[in-house]
């Protein structure tokens, strides 16, 4: 999985730690892909979240695939 660059404003040793929550959670996602709670927004149960810190890893379930759409900051509107 291929991350885009965050912010140049965030440290680097707190962006490597950010990252490396995110590529933790979301190889689990395999296995549980329900793990996450439904978006808020969304009136669908197949888009998910999980938090890594203060980010959002959202995520759509399908049958055979379960596919990140979105790392973004908490403070953020969707």
């Amino acid at each position: 999985m291929r991350l885009p660059p965050l912010s140049p404003r965030i440290p680097p040793n707190y962006a490597g730690t950010v990252v490396r929550k995110i590529l933790s959670l979301t190889q689990t996602l395999a296995a549980f892909p329900l793990a996450g709670r439904k978006v808020p927004e969304f009136d669908d149960e197949n888009f998910r979240e999980l938090f890594a810190y203060s980010y959002r890893v959202i995520y759509r379930v399908d049958q055979d695939a379960v596919t990140v759409v979105a790392v973004i900051h908490g403070k953020r509107m969707l």
